[in-house]
């Protein structure tokens, strides 16, 4: 995951891990979760839509501690 890089458009609320790659396919997971695949079917991105709520109890927590800190 190393070579991946994160991205978030706060304005669609739409978060991007991705790495350099030419995008053959898009696979959706579920409603608002796609995977990009490379011509070989390798893993170059995630798109999350809604974001913000798909990760809602992942944030709080991380910034219950932010906020401690």
């Amino acid at each position: 995951m190393k070579d991946f890089k994160v991205v978030y458009d706060d304005e669609e609320d739409i978060l991007y891990i991705a790495k350099e790659g030419k995008e053959e396919e898009v696979v959706e997971l579920s409603p608002g979760v796609n995977v990009e695949l490379d011509s070989s079917g390798k893993l170059i991105g995630i798109e999350l839509f809604n974001a913000s709520n798909i990760l809602k109890d992942v944030i709080e927590p991380i910034d219950k501690r932010i906020k401690a800190a």
